[in-house]
């Protein structure tokens, strides 16, 4: 059996029913992604790093590629969202004075508390990480608060 996006996204929810845990994951979910770009981001680039030149671009390459085969709406979606963190993960590289070390620095504090409330979430809902049983949920979690959104503004997904 092919895998849908529905499936990724009902198989996530299974271990995120909690309250507590889902408004965890709201503010956890983005922070570890926009800070796990930031890592990337930082690893030094063979040209001069700019918004698209660098290897959390590369990486957004492959990342976009498994959304579009789920999902085309949900691959317009996060062309936007990884648009936006892309930006913000630039405009600190900027504000650091273009310092690698520094942006790596900032990106590993907050991927390291965001993924300590995930745990305390999972620890709250009683159930471990998805990804635990399938690195692909490392993906589907942003999916998944995507999807809310989408069906909040009466989108398909």
């Amino acid at each position: 059996m092919a895998k849908t996006m529905q499936w990724f996204l009902d198989k996530y929810g299974e271990s995120h029913q909690n309250a507590t845990n889902k408004l965890i994951h709201w503010v956890c979910v983005p922070s570890i992604m926009f800070s796990l770009l930031g890592l990337i981001y930082a690893i030094p680039f063979p040209v001069e790093r700019s918004l698209f030149m660098n290897w959390a671009a590369v990486f957004l390459v492959f990342a976009l590629l498994f959304y579009l085969r789920l999902s085309i709406p949900m691959f317009l979606g996060f062309i936007v969202v990884v648009g936006l963190m892309l930006l913000g993960n630039n405009a600190i590289f900027e504000a650091v004075g273009r310092n690698g070390g520094q942006l790596a620095l900032i990106s590993l504090i907050i991927f390291a508390v965001a993924w300590v409330g995930q745990f305390i979430g999972h620890k709250i809902e009683g159930k471990k990480p998805s990804f635990f049983e399938d690195v692909q949920f490392l993906l589907i979690g942003p999916a998944w608060l995507l999807h809310f959104i989408y069906k909040k503004i009466g989108l398909k997904y």
